[in-house]
């Protein structure tokens, strides 16, 4: 009896995390969705884990799938975690700056969603509950942000910014949970037995999501969602002339799967005209970029070849980037802009920048995970249409496999990726249950198998509350930095960021801090000869705590070179105040920089420009030659060298200026 309410309860918070996931934000916070997202997922688990404890503890019997799916998805997050610790910089790579979704814990985090969603949705009526959950959730996303193209002012709720601000922080991203939408709402028009008004609903919505697809634009929705039309259409189209045998049967045209179909083809094939009418009637533009599938690998060879097996580490592709991004970024202009100095922290898609960091171990987790699914899958779907329909396996499925696809294709961010392991935990609960491929154990009836069982339940739940209160605790430093942003003070900046760091100590805040220090520095600089003598001192303690954060910075990740770089900029600055030997640190920051990024001309004109200062002219014309070697039409370094060729120049050069403006 007991037992049975904290069963429900473990569903209930499981089916909450799973179904708020697109919908759920925290509005007039100023805090990013996707972390938001995050919070969610760890309360989520944590009440989850929770009560499925206590309801072991009372009826004795722990039920797992078994799967050789779950045995290679927990493959997937021992190569994380192995790759994390032997990573240079492990704390970047076991959690990141805030559960980023490249950290090992994140991984983690999604594998235990798969295996408790595959534990607690283990019968097609839960599963049912599931998909009813998600469609719910999936119409107010579809008619929330619909309204918000319209109304984005007044829906912004203190978070969503502009037209294409969403509940899910990318707008490709909602372009693809627009199709996933769609494609939902079709297998279950086309599948499940619904009423006539259910079905007028959901066309309805199907039009809906079609039609915000056409607004975000974005190619790979098309062919995702053309495919999987087709197929459904094929697939119903064969299974209905097999049944039909009896002419006296009404046979069925599955007509929307067609018309799906045919918008799909028309929007994926035709030029600009048709596509970009509905966006520029909006005055919308997606200017989304991303490294090619082709850069991509082309990252991933220069990670193997250092270290094939563990990689560099998750949650470090910005990194990799900065040390193998091709020399041919250098010229390349996206939507009219430049990109060489344009820190990507994913690749072409989500899948390939996981595979790239973490080496062959990790590829080869994820070939083995992804074939198995596949084959799974197919087999299991032919399998229960075969021997009595479980449209319920189907579907869950067949929506799994389309999230996978758009997380290989696109960087889709926190909601797709982790709804692909939700929904692929349904689905391997469902074929366990319906094969009888399960593992029960019964511990009540013997005292040896009770101590263990129990011990075991009691560090789940132990190690489930640590977890979740040290990304608690991360997440509570997200306000005040994001406060420290936007400040109009320096000494309110600084009183958040510290407030920031008190809680959650990482290069980004760091950095942060050492910024708004630099701004005081400068501001205090620009007072000249009047400096009062407390403000002399104020100047010089300014000085140090700039230096000594962005030391810290560089210390706490010594692989990314914005840590490096605003090292150097700090000491140029020092510099311009007259600080001793202050432009020689700062080449030698600046160098350190350019080595984990040895293709970016920026860094090299910085060299220059401290050079210069420091009367070094030929260093500092070697610097800007080789910065308009690595980029012809680098302008900055074009104007610099006409400045050393002219007659009346000066071993001194204006103030420092970051050329990168990545945080």
């Amino acid at each position: 009896m007991h037992s049975n309410i904290f069963n429900k309860l473990s569903f209930l918070s499981l089916f909450l995390t799973v179904v708020l996931l697109p919908l759920f934000f925290l509005p007039f916070t100023n805090i990013p969705v996707e972390t938001s997202k995050g919070l969610l997922l760890v309360v989520g688990l944590l009440a989850c884990v929770i009560f499925w404890a206590i309801a072991r503890f009372l009826d004795g019997k722990i039920v797992f799938s078994k799967s050789w799916l779950l045995v290679s998805g927990f493959g997937i997050v021992l190569a994380f975690l192995l790759s994390s610790l032997f990573s240079t910089n492990s704390q970047v790579s076991l959690f990141g700056t805030m559960f980023d979704i490249g950290s090992f814990w994140f991984i983690f985090s999604a594998f235990v969603l798969m295996l408790l969603s595959s534990t607690v949705f283990r019968t097609p009526r839960q599963a049912k509950i599931v998909l009813l959950g998600t469609i719910l959730s999936s119409a107010l996303v579809l008619v929330f942000q619909s309204t918000h193209l319209f109304m984005p002012n007044i829906l912004s709720l203190g978070t969503l910014s502009g037209q294409t601000g969403n509940v899910f922080g990318s707008w490709n991203a909602l372009g693809l949970f627009a199709g996933f939408s769609a494609l939902m709402f079709l297998l279950v028009i086309e599948f499940f037995p619904i009423s006539r008004i259910g079905k007028i609903l959901l066309e309805i919505f199907i039009l809906l999501s079609i039609l915000l697809a056409m607004v975000i634009n974005f190619p790979l929705v098309w062919m995702l969602l053309g495919i999987s039309a087709l197929i459904i259409f094929v697939y119903k189209t064969s299974i209905t002339l097999h049944n039909n045998v009896d002419e006296e049967t009404k046979r069925h045209f599955p007509i929307i799967s067609f018309v799906v179909v045919l918008i799909s083809l028309l929007f994926f094939i035709s030029g600009n005209f048709i596509t970009g009418f509905i966006p520029d009637r909006l005055r919308v533009a997606n200017t989304e970029i991303s490294p090619l599938l082709s850069t991509t690998m082309s990252i991933t060879k220069g990670v193997l070849a250092k270290d094939p097996v563990f990689g560099v580490g998750p949650n470090r592709f910005g990194e990799a980037w900065s040390m193998y991004k091709p020399i041919a970024i250098n010229t390349t202009k996206v939507y009219g802009n430049d990109v060489w100095d344009v820190y990507f922290n994913s690749g072409s898609g989500l899948l390939p920048t996981l595979m790239t960091t973490t080496g062959g171990l990790s590829i080869l987790a994820w070939l083995v995970f992804l074939i198995l699914f596949l084959v799974i899958g197919v087999r299991s779907v032919f399998f229960s249409v075969k021997n009595g329909v479980n449209w319920e396996m189907m579907a869950v499925f067949v929506l799994s496999l389309y999230l996978f696809v758009s997380s290989f294709f696109y960087s889709t961010g926190i909601v797709i990726f982790l709804l692909s392991f939700a929904f692929t935990g349904v689905f391997i609960g469902l074929v366990a249950s319906s094969s009888n491929k399960e593992i029960a154990i019964t511990f009540l009836d013997d005292h040896r198998k009770s101590f263990f069982s129990i011990l075991f339940l009691i560090v789940v739940v132990i190690f489930s509350v640590a977890v979740s209160f040290k990304y608690i605790e991360r997440f509570a430093s997200v306000p005040y930095f994001r406060k420290a942003l936007i400040a109009e003070t320096v000494p309110l900046a600084e009183s958040y960021i510290s407030k920031a760091l008190s809680l959650h100590s990482n290069d980004l805040y760091l950095r942060t801090y050492s910024q708004i220090y630099l701004v005081k520095l400068n501001t205090l600089a620009n007072k000249g000869s009047t400096l009062t003598e407390e403000e002399k001192t104020d100047l010089q303690a300014s000085f140090n705590q700039a230096v000594r954060s962005a030391q810290m910075a560089a210390e706490y990740n010594s692989s990314n070179y914005l840590n490096f770089e605003l090292l150097g900029l700090v000491y140029q600055t020092a510099g311009v105040l007259g600080g001793k030997d202050a432009y020689g640190k700062a080449v030698e920051m600046y160098q350190k920089a350019s080595d984990l990024n040895p293709l970016n001309p920026g860094l090299k004109l910085s060299m220059a420009n401290a050079s210069l200062a420091d009367g070094k002219m030929e260093e500092a014309r070697n610097y800007a030659n080789i910065a308009l070697s690595l980029k012809g039409d680098f302008v900055e370094a074009q104007n610099f060298i006409k400045y050393l060729d002219s007659p009346n120049n000066s071993a001194s050069v204006p103030a420092p200026s970051s050329n990168n403006t990545n945080n």
